[in-house]
């Protein structure tokens, strides 16, 4: 039998075609997404619930995706989210995100107020005693009580019973 001469040019492109075929096999070392370092808390308040993430840095603090500012309208409640902060002095170091769902304005300043607190123990437990003398990691249990069935309306209120 006589032996086939092989060219060299089918040899280069059977030696290309491997290489490609080895290229697309590596696998390529996966770029790591930036890693941003936050703390996460939750706070509750009636039946609010408010989602914190705290950042340590300067920047702007961002509730339901709106300027806490423009979220919490007023003075008064201005100075209420600031207060566990200003308490550490710890204003300019911090800022956070939220999400908050469920009950009224009070309810989710408060839901806000709560797990920003719980977020600053866990960011140094020494924040704890401070935070704690003033209230702030205490969680109000006091809820809306449930209307139960055969009353008039709601929880308690009952029928008037016929007279004689």
């Amino acid at each position: 039998m006589p032996k086939i001469k092989k060219s060299p040019k089918t040899e280069e492109t059977k030696a290309e075609v491997i290489m490609q075929k080895e290229i697309k096999t590596e696998k390529k070392p996966k770029t790591e997404a930036k890693k941003i370092k936050y703390i996460f808390s939750v706070g509750r308040r009636k039946r609010s619930v408010a989602l914190v993430k705290l950042y340590a840095g300067k920047g702007k603090s961002v509730v339901n995706g709106k300027p806490i500012e423009e979220y919490f309208l007023g003075r008064t409640a201005a100075i209420l989210y600031r207060r566990p902060l200003a308490l550490l002095g710890a204003e300019e170091n911090y800022y956070c995100t939220s999400s908050i769902k469920g009950g009224g304005k009070a309810g989710q300043l408060e839901a806000f107020i709560h797990a920003l607190s719980r977020a600053l123990v866990q960011a140094d437990k020494q924040n704890r005693k401070i935070l704690k003398e003033n209230l702030f990691l205490r969680r109000n249990p006091k809820e809306k009580e449930r209307r139960k069935p055969g009353l008039a309306g709601k929880a308690r209120k009952r029928k008037q019973s016929p007279k004689r």
